[in-house]
């Protein structure tokens, strides 16, 4: 079986957004410069990063949290009254210089299953990333009836407004992964580690789930090349028709 990375794309260092644009083939044995991780890098560590888009995530989390605070409490009655088991469903992520953390999420499948993603470490790279893509499958019936609503609207990840407020993560970012998925990514793995993963990102607004996988490594390595704060704004419009046309939320 070839490796997932195999047609993985190079960084066009003049990309810009918005993100349909199509990529051209190139070697399949491509990596990344150095000249683009010397700017992911010196994007993380600028001061405007560090302290700016702290500002703006602090600032706007704990605004939504008091705002959504009634609409989360009903999400999480329903989550608790329609199926056994805890409101929230917390799972190990590589956060910022590869210090893990928990991230929240409300629980959307039944509690024997919704273990069993944490336990998929065994065997190749290759079987882990399609057993953990099937579980996010349509029709999945791991899934509650109200984890399917959650999902489909992207509800389920209202708690990782709690993650961003703590400084685990922030509003936009490359995605969260867990540490077993972590040497898949090879060489690209420094981008996941050198910003805090967000709740939405490139990546979302351009499929979600239905961006196979080197696809989704390329954006999310594109937005830390090209981070800036005015950016991270136009991202977070982007989301908003991005989870009302709910592609790629299952």
């Amino acid at each position: 079986m070839n490796s997932p990375m195999a047609s993985l794309t190079p960084i066009d260092t003049h990309f810009a957004y918005p993100v349909s644009v199509e990529l051209t083939p190139r070697p399949k044995n491509w990596l990344f410069t150095s000249a683009q991780s010397r700017r992911a890098a010196r994007n993380s560590m600028s001061v405007h990063y560090r302290f700016s888009k702290r500002a703006f995530d602090l600032f706007f989390s704990s605004l939504l949290l008091l705002l959504l605070a009634p609409f989360g409490l009903v999400l999480a009655l329903l989550v608790r009254l329609t199926s056994p088991g805890s409101v929230f469903y917390r799972e190990e992520r590589i956060g910022r210089f590869g210090t893990p953390f928990r991230i929240f999420k409300f629980r959307s499948m039944y509690v024997h299953e919704a273990d069993s993603i944490c336990n998929i470490q065994t065997g190749s790279h290759e079987h882990m990333l399609q057993m953990r893509t099937f579980l996010k499958h349509i029709g999945n019936p791991r899934v509650t009836p109200v984890g399917r609503f959650l999902r489909k609207w992207s509800l389920d990840e209202l708690p990782q407004l709690i993650n961003v407020f703590r400084g685990e993560m922030s509003l936009v970012g490359p995605r969260p992964i867990v540490e077993a998925e972590s040497a898949i990514y090879g060489a690209h793995m420094q981008y996941y580690t050198l910003m805090l993963p967000g709740m939405t990102g490139l990546w979302q607004v351009s499929g979600r789930s239905d961006v196979n996988f080197a696809r989704r490594v390329h954006l999310d390595s594109l937005y830390c090349i090209h981070w800036s704060l005015r950016k991270d704004f136009e991202l977070l419009w982007k989301t908003i028709p991005a989870v009302t046309r709910k592609t790629g939320a299952y």
